[in-house]
């Protein structure tokens, strides 16, 4: 299976329609907390066409853990994959000090610790996880371009930024004639709409690739679940029972009924979704199992939603009304 590519917003990057987000590796309880679990993860990723794979230096049970298994994981075969990685979380990261971690000392002492436990001389794309206020965004761009010339990392991007942060960097990067972020990674998902608002227009406005988390809102998005329950093993009926207890039943079991007319799957439907939003470059979806990794590749080219598919989506679940807009 070949998974269909998309490049990053205006850069040369290109990646896999369908991603692996790697969260899941070293989490504690999962199958993928060991290096058995991550490898055959990975391997199915690479035999379905998945060959994105974005992870962070801090996910893992221990920070750090999910690089290191991907680095063990991927040795020898380190060519076949565009790999993203970030930066910046809030996490202790066992080397913290004074100033922010969007900082040149910050920027450069965590890349090398990435690159050791990634067990690679280069990073395809390198992200700040958080936005850093204490540091002007200028230096972070100067200390990222400095890794670009240095052949440590390809491309950077962003995550979790607002709209008006994503439009001061690249206005930042304009104004000094530097290099750019050109990518951008929010939480996104049919039912978590709020980057329609200012994100998204923020990323067409200047060319960004976007990459959605949490796309499948934790398995709900997938069919797996319904208002009587779900997987016993899944995370949502492990540990995050609130977010199946509070989910939109009515609109999911309408959107369901959508998804049977059409002789398609509930996941199928998501993806095709996400991947009619212009600004998508890739839908990062999380897997513990090899069959989770190669139904998300076979999902995203499986369907492809007309003008008034995507206007009968949208009304199952509308944005919700911003409370900045109330008088």
């Amino acid at each position: 299976m070949v998974t269909s590519q998309r490049r990053v917003g205006a850069s040369g990057l290109v990646v896999s329609a369908a991603g692996l987000g790697c969260n899941n590796f070293g989490r504690a309880g999962t199958v993928t907390e060991t290096l058995v679990g991550t490898r055959e993860v990975i391997d199915a990723a690479l035999a379905n066409g998945v060959f994105f794979f974005d992870t962070a230096d801090m996910y893992g049970a221990d920070a750090g853990r999910s690089e290191e298994l991907m680095g063990e994981a991927l040795e020898g075969r380190r060519e076949r994959v565009v790999l993203a990685t970030k930066f910046g979380h809030e996490r202790d990261m066992g080397y913290d000090f004074p100033g922010g971690r969007g900082s040149r000392r910050y920027v450069r002492h965590a890349v090398e610790h990435s690159l050791r436990r990634l067990r690679t001389d280069w990073i395809d794309l390198y992200q700040l996880h958080l936005p850093d206020p204490q540091t002007p965004i200028a230096e972070t761009i100067d200390a990222l371009d400095e890794l670009v010339d240095e052949g440590k990392i390809r491309y950077y991007g962003h995550s979790n930024f607002t709209g008006w942060q994503i439009a001061e960097a690249e206005l930042t990067s304009r104004a000094r004639s530097t290099g750019r972020f050109i990518s951008a990674q929010n939480h996104y998902s049919l039912l978590a709409r709020a980057s329609e608002r200012e994100v998204l227009p923020a990323v067409d406005r200047y060319d960004l690739g976007f990459f959605p988390f949490f796309p499948l809102k934790n398995g709900l998005l997938t069919g797996k679940f319904t208002r009587e329950g779900g997987p016993s093993g899944s995370r949502i009926m492990q540990t995050r029972q609130h977010i199946w207890a509070d989910a939109p039943w009515d609109a999911l079991e309408q959107y369901q009924a959508f998804c049977d007319q059409r002789d398609i799957t509930m996941l199928q439907a998501t993806f095709g979704w996400l991947l009619a939003q212009p600004a998508v470059s890739s839908v990062i979806a999380g897997a513990t199992t090899p069959e989770q990794v190669e139904a998300n590749a076979a999902a995203a080219d499986a369907w492809t939603p007309s003008a008034d598919d995507l206007a009968e989506i949208d009304a199952l679940f509308p944005l919700p009304e911003d409370p900045g807009d109330r008088m």
